[in-house]
């Protein structure tokens, strides 16, 4: 039932690792979420002193018995005790929260699960108090190894004068990041097997964790149809509506506007799916902002995989590439905005101003970020965009914007341009 945690050998550091153990210092518990694949149980290892599987197949009925029965049982062991999966056995959640008041003591256990719980009925407390979160993603090209991580955007806050960063990555190298995207598996194997295991992930989705994620059966083909769509649609606002015309001429039936609801909300329940909420500042103008989420995938690759595209794909058809291209920078942003204590937004108002990412500090503080492939064209426009979000910014009712800075996939050198605002590519950026 139980394994002592083990060092891991080849294990890559994570941004999550030191935000896991100042978690650990200060509460009885933590939860990390997020996809299945993306390192959760491995991270949590790390810190771990015991470990329990509760999908672990020679104890698992075993186990789930035990947490209808007596599930302090389960909770022994040399803290802090892991328990991956947790999310089988509901009723963990409060004999956790009991068990910690009762130690009096941080760092007694981690949980972790792919999936929220379909019977939330059975737990009868928050955890407030008792429970930190910590939410992983799959990998940034930082924490992968493929950004030379010379540019902190942290920094960035303190407005430094000079910034450098050498960027190592061409276009092709972009294509294949975004099709392998940020799985830690997939960073250790040679380039085709990775992207094929990106294929067996979209196939398990559909096939199965979709209707796993609260015990919903779901048509495989349905599903792939509805994220098909919702790929064509990242990093736009469309509404349930839009995507049910994309896919009625191949199938009516999935085209519902509620169906779709049921099959995006499962999606989230598993974390295949995270939305950026609307920024809404203060504007000297009572320009209307539009309040509606904006579309990703929690990775780019996803979104590949339910296209059936390839690296040559992308290479050969820019502006879709662009398109994933900016979920590719969202994923890495939102990594560093955790590590940060700050989240990632996305702005959009009534004229059509936009300004793809503005992570905006717990403290108030917030830089805007425009994501552009690439070419002196498009960096242009990205740059007019920020000025004209930042002169709109009524600064005497809100702070004024730290930074302004373009991502970039191209490009030799991370610098601060003469208008001040920071050119930097993907791969020399960290959090």
């Amino acid at each position: 039932m139980y394994i002592k945690a083990k060092d891991m050998g080849k294990y890559r550091q994570r941004i999550a690792d030191k935000m896991l153990q100042r978690r650990l210092a200060g509460i009885g518990a933590v939860l990390i979420e997020g996809p299945k694949w993306c390192g959760k149980t491995t991270t949590a290892k790390q810190q771990a002193a015991t470990v329990l599987y509760l999908d672990d197949p020679a104890q698992m009925q075993q186990n789930l018995r035990m947490a209808d029965i007596n599930p302090s049982a389960l909770l022994a062991g040399t803290p802090p005790v892991l328990i991956d999966e947790w999310q089988l056995a509901p009723k963990l959640w409060d004999a956790v929260r009991f068990e910690a008041d009762r130690r009096e003591a941080p760092g007694q256990f981690i949980l972790t699960g792919s999936a929220v719980p379909a019977k939330t009925d059975e737990i009868k407390h928050s955890g407030a108090g008792r429970f930190a979160w910590l939410t992983m993603r799959p990998m940034s090209l930082f924490e992968s190894g493929e950004s030379s991580g010379e540019v902190s955007l942290g920094s960035l806050f303190n407005a430094p004068e000079n910034i450098l960063g050498v960027n190592n990555l061409n276009l092709e190298d972009i294509a294949f990041l975004i099709c392998r995207g940020g799985w830690p598996y997939t960073t250790m194997q040679d380039k085709a097997l990775a992207l094929d295991q990106v294929k067996y992930y979209y196939d398990a989705v559909t096939r199965s964790d979709i209707s796993r994620a609260d015990g919903i059966r779901r048509n495989p083909e349905t599903a792939k149809r509805i994220m098909r769509s919702y790929a064509r649609h990242q990093g736009t606002q469309a509404t349930l509506s839009t995507i049910a015309e994309d896919i009625s001429a191949f199938d009516a039936e999935s085209a519902d506007p509620k169906t779709i609801s049921s099959y995006i909300e499962a999606l989230k329940k598993i974390f295949v799916i995270e939305e950026s909420l609307a920024w809404n500042p203060n504007l000297r103008s009572k320009t209307a902002i539009r309040s509606s989420d904006t579309r990703y995938f929690i990775d780019p690759s996803i979104a590949v995989a339910a296209l059936g595209l390839g690296t040559a794909d992308l290479t050969g058809d820019l502006q879709t590439m662009g398109l994933l291209f900016e979920t590719l920078c969202i994923r890495d942003l939102r990594i560093f905005a955790d590590a940060l204590d700050g989240q990632i937004y996305h702005f959009r108002d009534k004229s059509g101003l936009e300004c793809d990412a503005v992570l905006h500090l717990r403290n108030g503080h917030y830089g805007l970020i425009e994501i552009k492939l690439g070419g002196d064209k498009l960096i242009e426009e990205g740059a007019e965009t920020l000025k004209t979000l930042a002169n709109k910014i009524d600064t005497g009712r809100m702070k004024a914007p730290s930074f302004l800075l373009i991502l970039t996939a191209t490009g030799k050198f991370a610098y601060r341009r003469e208008d001040g605002i920071y050119l930097v590519p993907i791969g020399c950026l960290r959090d």
